[in-house]
């Protein structure tokens, strides 16, 4: 009888042919469509006729990962240091990250066989009645293995969609951080035009404010009318009326920087009190072509990784049209008494294998197939979408820049002219050549002009901005460390 018990309830024979059969079943190629890059066919150039400065030439990889250095403003340059290290929006997206690397772990660990360890002591006393009425002790441990063979490839697709959806989130990241440099630049610009406006409408308050002394003791004098006085009064409250408008927009500019760099409003008000003009944007911009921008956008690279992620996903729906293949083991010791425990006769050994089909379950998996494939077809047009959205956003961006520039040096020419009327003007009124109407549309126009020149002036340095955000620049200046 110890004999018998020390033989193991599998032979040798046996678990090489489980193993053999394991290792040609789980090298089976994995059910549902195996993943192809969409194939999206665009232009060998823009659209835009390149102007301004503009160049199809190749991108320097360096140049657009730190692009704000371009406009040599080295307090634009702190904002951006600070934004990196403290946005909220990118800390999320960081979560984010540590989530998708998480569930990908937890789809990795299916593949292998589970272990469960147990330990109990039982102590019973049977009936004197109906038995010897003895007290007795049952020691046990043991360790029990499961596993579900991957034989049709569920968990490998399972595996692929996880490490998919991390790269989906790695590049939504990068996206954001695309986006955060560029508000942080606009909000900054949109600080320095609204300066430039103020200085603009606080010069011409001064002007005006001369002209109203000037016609009122022109008034008092007697050598005009109060008409005049009327004019130059309701010109200069409409010019002193502006600057309130143009402080609030500076102050909620100033609100916003803070807010992306993860700091309370009012903290980079004294940083950026100092007047400071609106950044001289390049002579030159090298936009590439636009197979570069494709592969370069994160948004483009994140719906790519999501396509991707969903067509894992229809395998770990057809897998379930097979069946499931299980192993089971355990090994234990049983004793009466702690002693014996860990003798070799208390030992225990079991093992089986089972399988399991699902035969009949009106249509359910089948549908679900369907599901998954019709949300593929989704992210495909999802992508697709991406795709258009890029070469319009470039396309946009190009002809913006360059056309703002022309509409600068119109509006450089209008204002030149602007002020030589307004000198003629106040000249030939108070020589009494000219009636006081004159002074007030010269005035009224200069003012108009000015200010739409300071405003021109951040325009073209915001498209810069926007188009070195449409080129995809800005996300490479992430160290490689910070997106593991």
């Amino acid at each position: 009888m110890k004999n018998s018990q020390k033989k193991p309830l599998v032979g040798p024979v046996s678990w090489i042919s489980i193993s053999l059969m394991v290792i040609i079943l789980t090298g089976c190629a994995s059910v549902g469509p195996n993943f192809v890059p969409p194939k999206t066919s665009v232009s060998t150039d823009w659209n835009a006729h390149l102007k301004g400065g503009l160049k199809a030439q190749e991108v320097d990889p360096r140049t657009l990962a730190a692009w704000w250095t371009t406009l040599d403003d080295s307090v634009l340059s702190r904002l951006i240091e600070r934004a990196l290290s403290g946005n909220l929006d990118l800390k999320k997206a960081g979560a984010r990250i540590r989530e998708a690397r998480s569930r990908r772990g937890i789809a990795k660990a299916d593949r292998f066989p589970t272990l469960d360890a147990s330990g109990s002591v039982v102590r019973s006393r049977g009936s004197e009645e109906t038995g010897s009425g003895n007290t007795g002790s049952l020691y046990a441990a043991g360790i029990d293995a499961a596993w579900e063979l991957d034989i049709f490839g569920g968990v490998r697709r399972s595996v692929e969609a996880a490490e998919a959806d991390l790269g989906a989130t790695e590049e939504g990241l990068r996206d954001t951080l695309v986006s955060l440099l560029a508000e942080v630049a606009l909000n900054y610009i949109e600080v320095r035009t609204f300066q430039a406006r103020l200085t603009v409408a606080e010069a011409n308050l001064a002007a005006q404010s001369e002209t109203y002394q000037l016609t009122l003791w022109r008034f008092e004098a007697g050598l005009s009318d109060k008409l005049a006085v009327e004019q130059a009064q309701f010109n200069l409250e409409n010019t002193r009326s502006q600057i309130p408008t143009l402080r609030t927009g500076s102050e909620q500019a100033k609100n916003r920087i803070a807010v992306l760099l993860g700091e309370q409003p009012g903290i980079v008000h004294k940083e950026l009190k100092q007047y400071k003009p609106v950044p001289i944007t390049p002579l030159e911009v090298t936009v590439g072509v636009p197979a570069d921008v494709m592969r370069r956008r994160p948004d483009v690279r994140k719906a790519e990784r999501e396509l991707a992620g969903q067509t894992a996903r229809i395998g770990v729906a057809t897998a379930d049209l097979y069946p499931k293949f299980k192993l089971n083991g355990s090994i234990g010791l049983e004793a009466f008494s702690f002693g014996n425990l860990l003798s070799w006769g208390s030992r225990t050994l079991s093992g089986s294998s089972g399988i399991s089909w699902r035969i009949f379950d009106a249509g359910a998996i089948r549908q679900n197939i369907e599901v998954q494939s019709a949300l593929q077809e989704q992210y495909l047009i999802a992508y697709e979408a991406a795709v258009l959205g890029v070469l319009e956003e470039v396309e946009n961006a190009l002809v913006a820049y360059a056309e703002e520039q022309n509409r600068r040096q119109s509006l450089t020419e209008t204002t030149r002219a602007a002020q030589r009327a307004v000198e003629i003007a106040q000249y030939k009124y108070q020589t009494g050549l000219a009636d006081f109407s004159n002074v007030l549309d010269a005035q009224r126009s200069l003012l108009s002009f000015q200010d739409q020149l300071a405003q021109s002036e951040g325009t073209i340095a915001s498209n810069l901005v926007r188009l070195y955000k449409a080129l995809g620049g800005g996300w490479t200046s992430l160290a490689p460390e910070e997106t593991k």
